[in-house]
Parts: structure tokens; C-alpha cells; sequence
């Protein structure tokens, strides 16, 4: 605390702190409630997969609207406000300068959530597209477009007037997402809804978005967070630089043509399914430059890592990240891919790269940021390990349970002897195991939820023993 450029750094990045704490705790809160509802939906869905009779006497709870009301209120409303949170703080820490230009994120998050309110409306009432990750109508995507673009634009903003002249990995990888997202998703409406292009080029279109709204939009983002928090917490250097130069190019490289092995099968050029299988193959390298920056990093502090709040998540994710990735790439092989294909092992996948690295990655980075953007420490250390057990736990089951359950299910589908019927009633164990895992993950997001707002209400209390959560843990390097 004697050297003053330390000193003047901490005052900096503590100003900074203070500049976005509106907008963190306008984008957390409604992180928040999307979360809740979210996960409400998929309880619903998931009851419905096993007795569809579930709430079918009203109209708005057919399967069909409330699963796409789920997908879309979890990876838009839940997922895309804590990524606004949490990528743009880490954007503006890094960039060192006075933050400028806050209303505009206002006016983004009001736009987002007056679009995302109409658009989960709109698919209640009917309205749904049926376009897998667009099911919103195409009356609200103005809304949502100009959204997406003021957020690039605030961080691109915030980078141009940064006051420090080193780039660091993190900015990369949030520039480009910056980027990325409003452009895939401009392009994707136009060509798909307001000037739609004809047949299978719809599918190709659809696909190539689908697949890079994680793969160029969440994980840049989700990267980035692991990239600043996993250092800064532990109070060491990245592993290597140069392997984190080789991740990110690798993946801007390869990602975008991955999306094209959902289509094994169907009626579009073969080019095009086999240039995809290379692009999903060719991801096991920025997944494994990655793996080792990241694991090896850790390698050594596992007491430091369990003892922070934040990197309890952050490194659950970060393993994640590997595994599910590598999985995402057996699955584009044609013979791994026709037992997987159009079973719950797909659905298993989904939510092992959205849950158990997305999600899992934001809920760290939210423990991390709000402490400094509140200037307090967190309520309650008994939900936050109750929120991390719960949500691991229960994101373990379930996709251990529809791996399991959906790789047999392929195995039976392919054989003509076996009766459908009799396939679908093998499938209800590991879908009761589905809805169990949903009941954890309800239980820690709603640890979660009560902790945050039990922090923004100010009613905390500090720990009488131990270091607090705004310390350093041991070794950090005096953080």
C-alpha cells in the first residue's frame, strides 16, 4: 500500500467502480429475474416431457411456447443481462479511464428488457417464429438490434479512449464479441425473416447463427471473465501469453463454420456438412491452448480457490468450457453423430456448454464484481456454498443423466425392431432424473437471488472471523 502507483491504481479502478455501479446493478437485477422465471419455465417443460397432461388445460402452457419461452428468457434474459454486467466492468476496469458515456447503457438495458417483456409475450400468445433461438417475433427485433448495437458501441467507446497501452487478452475477446453478436444477429433477421432467403439456405442461416450465439457471443465473453478473475484472484500471471493469442484466433477461425454439422443428413451440399465437421474437429485447439492457460494457472492454489467465493465457479466453468467442447466435437462425426443426433444426449450438451460453463462463469463473476461495485462484502457465506453446490450438483446430474439416457436412445432408434413407444417410456428414468436436477438448480438460484438482494438492500453482516470476501485471499499478491 506504500508504492504509490499502486495506490493510484486501486483509486482509479475504485472511481471506475463507482461510475458503473447503476448500470451493474440495473443489469444484475434483471439477471436476476429472468433467472427465476427461466428456470420456472424449464420446470415446466421438464414435467411436461414426462406428463403432458401437466397444465394442459391452458392455453399459453402447451410445450411448444413454454420451452421457447425458456430458451429465450434463460439465454437472453438471464444470460445476455449478467454477460452486459459483467463484460462491460471488466471492459472499463481494464481500459483504466474515467468511464463516459453511461447513458447509453441505460438505454440499451431498457431497450433489451422492454423487447425481451414483449417478445416472451409474444410467443404466449402465440406469435412464436418456430425458428430455434429466434423464437421472439420479429416486431421486437428493432428493439433488441438497437440494443446490441449501443452495448458494442459502448465498449468499443470505452477501449478507444482506454488509458493504458497494453491490450490485454481479455479486451480481445470482449472486443470481438462486441462485434460478433450484433452483426449475427442483424444478418440473421434479415435473412431469415424481413428479406428470407429461399429453402435450405434458411436451415444453413438458422444453424450458423444458432451455433455462434454460444460459440461467438457467450464464450468470448465467458472467456474473457476467466481470463481476468483467475489471475487477479490467485495474484499471478497468465500461464502463457502467446497460447492466449493462439486461443483467440483460433476460435474467431474455426468457430463460425461449426454450426453446419446439425444438418448431418439433411438436404444440403455435402461441402458444407464436411466444412463444418472440420471446423467443430479444429476446435479441440483453442479448447486445449485454453485449458492449459486456464488449468495450469490454478494448478497449485486449489485451498486459494476454494476459499474465494468467486473462483469456485470460475474454475467449475472453466472445466466445463474443455469438456463440453470436446464433446461438441465428437458430436459433429458422422458415426458418433447418428446415435446422438435427435436425442436428449444433444439437449444434455446444450446445457453443459450454457449451464455448466456459461452460467456457472457469470455467477462467479457477479460475486466478484458486486463486492467492488458496493463497497461490502456479501451477506451470507452458508447461500453462497449452498448456491454452488446445488447449481454443480444438479448441472452434473442432468447431463450425466441425458448423456446416459440419450446415447441408448440413439442406440434404440436406430434399430427398426424396437417400437417407438417402447423407446420413449425407456427414456422417463433419466427425464425424472432431469426434473430432479431442476429442483437443485431452483433451490441455488434462489439462494442466489436472496443473496443479492439481501446485499443491494444493504443488510449485511461481516465476518467475525476469518478474511472478509473483499480481502485478499492468502498468496494473492495483495489484490
Amino acid at each position: 500500500m506504500n508504492n504509490p502507483t499502486m495506490t493510484l491504481s486501486q483509486m482509479t479502478l475504485s472511481q471506475i467502480d463507482r461510475s458503473l455501479k447503476g448500470s451493474g446493478i440495473f443489469f444484475v437485477s434483471w439477471a436476476c429475474i429472468w433467472l427465476l422465471v427461466g428456470t420456472l419455465f424449464a420446470l415446466i417443460t421438464s414435467i411436461k416431457l414426462q406428463y403432458p397432461p401437466f397444465l394442459s388445460g391452458y392455453e399459453w402452457f402447451t410445450f411448444g411456447r413454454v420451452r421457447a419461452a425458456h430458451l429465450n428468457v434463460v439465454a437472453y434474459g438471464w444470460v445476455n443481462n449478467a454477460l452486459f454486467a459483467v463484460g462491460l466492468w471488466v471492459m472499463a476496469r481494464l481500459c483504466k479511464s474515467p468511464v463516459r458515456h453511461k447513458g447509453m447503457l441505460y438505454v440499451a438495458g431498457s431497450f433489451w428488457n422492454l423487447g425481451l417483456l414483449l417478445g416472451v409475450g409474444g410467443i404466449f400468445m402465440g406469435h412464436n417464429s418456430a425458428v430455434e433461438w429466434l423464437e421472439m417475433p420479429t416486431y421486437v427485433s428493432p428493439l433488441l438490434a438497437v440494443a446490441y448495437v449501443l452495448i458494442g458501441a459502448w465498449g468499443v467507446l470505452a477501449f478507444w479512449h482506454r488509458e493504458s497501452d497494453h491490450v490485454y487478452v481479455s479486451q480481445w475477446y470482449l472486443l470481438a464479441a462486441f462485434f460478433w453478436f450484433p452483426w449475427l444477429y442483424t444478418i440473421v433477421q434479415m435473412l431469415i425473416f424481413f428479406t428470407p432467403m429461399q429453402g435450405v439456405m434458411q436451415s444453413i442461416t438458422h444453424w450458423w447463427f444458432a451455433h455462434n450465439v454460444l460459440g461467438l457471443w457467450m464464450t468470448p465473453i465467458c472467456v474473457a471473465i476467466v481470463y481476468y478473475i483467475l489471475p487477479k484472484v490467485l495474484g499471478k500471471p497468465i500461464h502463457s501469453y502467446y497460447l492466449s493469442v493462439v486461443g483467440f484466433w483460433s476460435l474467431a477461425l474455426f468457430y463460425n463454420w461449426a454450426g453446419m454439422h446439425h444438418l448431418i443428413g439433411g438436404p444440403i451440399p455435402v461441402w458444407m456438412i464436411s466444412a463444418g465437421i472440420v471446423g467443430s474437429i479444429m476446435m479441440f485447439v483453442p479448447v486445449i491452448v485454453t485449458a492449459i492457460n486456464h488449468h495450469i494457472t490454478a494448478m497449485g492454489s486449489l485451498r486459494d480457490i476454494w476459499n474465494s467465493p468467486s473462483l469456485r465457479f470460475i474454475v467449475f466453468g472453466a472445466m466445463n468450457y474443455t469438456l463440453s467442447s470436446a464433446f461438441g466435437s465428437l458430436m459433429a462425426l458422422r458415426s458418433f453423430n447418428k446415435i446422438t443426433h435427435f436425442t436428449h444426449f444433444t439437449v444434455g450438451h446444450a446445457h453443459h456448454g450454457a449451464y455448466g460453463f456459461v452460467t456457472m462463469v457469470l455467477f462467479g463473476g457477479i460475486y466478484f464484481m458486486l463486492p467492488r461495485l458496493l463497497n461490502r462484502e456479501w451477506p451470507s457465506a452458508g447461500l453462497i456454498r449452498m448456491h454452488f453446490w446445488c447449481c454443480s450438483s444438479g448441472i452434473i446430474l442432468m447431463v450425466v443423466a441425458l448423456s446416459i439416457g440419450g446415447w441408448f436412445q440413439g442406440l434404440k432408434m436406430n434399430n427398426p425392431n424396437i417400437p417407438f413407444l417402447d423407446i420413449v417410456r425407456f427414456t422417463l428414468p433419466y427425464l425424472h432424473a432431469r426434473t430432479l436436477a431442476g429442483l437443485l438448480l431452483l433451490c441455488g438460484h434462489v439462494a442466489f437471488v436472496v443473496n443479492v438482494v439481501w446485499m443491494l438492500r444493504g443488510s449485511y453482516v461481516r465476518s467475525e472471523t476469518g478474511p472478509t470476501l473483499l480481502s485478499p485471499v492468502p498468496n494473492s499478491g495483495g489484490l
